[in-house]
């Protein structure tokens, strides 16, 4: 699905952030974008080029830690040919690609010490020389540049220019995460889930169930916006009714009864210890120790309670998916049903 550049959201700390880019953005200066993984940086970074005179220049994207340290700043500048091994034609970087329009430097605070002090040269002069050149040429280029990095604290430490911190803090715009937007989450959440029914070609869309609502509400969401969609897209897609409301999420997708073990990296010896007796995967490990039987010299009745605190807290662990409360106990769906049945557990 191909991504839009607009933005969701009703939350006063969101709409005060896109405000204050778009303030920015007519201006000709270095913006810098501070938030963390997954709160929209590109797109501000989107927003101040179209809302600029440069809307119709290029809009051209680095991401800095994608790059090896060798190799970002023939990026950023180009190079010769021959400048170094393998160079063996010209190229232009990525400010020369930028010329009249904006540069967007993702992940800023991971830029080499050398590739920092060649970029303080250019946004001061708005000069730029390719590797291997000993001719410096003009670019004409807005910097607006990205990262979940404290930089202040980094130039505290000596680990990021202060005097290239100083150039590009001509504005900052802090995105708030997503746990903080109040309102925001069944916002973006509606928005995401009606887009993959469309995608879907479902005839219509059921919206979320209590369940999945209150449980989307509970997260804390470190991966934000990026999270968010990909929980929201990954429940729809596995929903298989969409004549009734979406009401089981997913956030690990890793998450399985078969999840493999790690091998401890203990070496194995002549006589090893005896290896204690593992303690169950499905959550109901302390449901013998907290069960209060009146019951216990009724064999039958002490098992029939003891199953029943099982299957109360296989299906909690399963956020009452019936059918993954079966893999979880090695059942089948039918089998699982009956029990349900039996312990009068079908409304859970």
């Amino acid at each position: 699905m191909e991504r839009e550049s607009q933005f969701v959201g009703e939350s006063g700390a969101f709409l005060d952030a896109v405000e204050k880019a778009s303030r920015a953005a007519p201006l000709n200066r270095p913006v810098l974008v501070v938030g963390e993984r997954g709160t929209g940086k590109e797109l501000i970074a989107e927003r101040l080029h179209r809302l600029s005179l440069r809307w119709d220049g290029p809009f051209i994207t680095l991401n800095c830690a994608a790059m090896p340290e060798t190799l970002i700043e023939a990026e950023l500048f180009g190079h010769e040919a021959g400048a170094f091994t393998g160079a063996t034609k010209a190229r232009v970087g990525r400010f020369e690609e930028a010329d009249g329009g904006t540069l967007f430097l993702d992940e800023l605070g991971t830029l080499s010490v050398g590739a920092q002090e060649r970029l303080l040269r250019a946004v001061e002069y708005g000069e730029i020389t390719r590797i291997g050149s000993s001719r410096p040429q003009r670019v004409d280029v807005r910097i607006v540049a990205a990262t979940n990095a404290d930089l202040p604290k980094m130039a505290e430490e000596n680990r990021f220019r202060a005097d290239l911190l100083d150039r590009l803090s001509f504005e900052v715009v802090t995105l708030p995460p997503l746990r903080v937007r109040e309102g925001d989450i069944p916002v973006l959440a509606d928005y995401f889930g009606r887009r993959m029914a469309a995608e879907l070609e479902w005839p219509s869309w059921p919206g979320f169930g209590r369940l999945a609502s209150e449980a989307l509400n509970r997260h804390d969401w470190p991966g934000n916006v990026r999270e968010l969609r990909n929980v929201i897209e990954r429940a729809v897609y596995q929903w298989n009714d969409h004549s009734r409301p979406v009401d089981h999420v997913v956030f690990d997708p890793f998450e399985s009864p078969w999840k493999p073990r790690e091998r401890q990296g203990r070496p194995e010896t002549e006589n090893p210890e005896p290896r204690p007796e593992e303690t169950p995967q499905d959550g109901t490990d302390n449901i013998a120790a907290d069960a209060k039987l009146d019951c216990v010299d009724d064999m039958k009745a002490a098992v029939e309670a003891y199953e029943k605190r099982i299957l109360e807290a296989a299906l909690a662990r399963s956020r009452y998916n019936q059918r993954q409360t079966a893999k979880t106990l090695n059942l089948t769906y039918d089998q699982l049903r009956h029990s349900l049945k039996r312990h009068d557990l079908l409304g859970s």
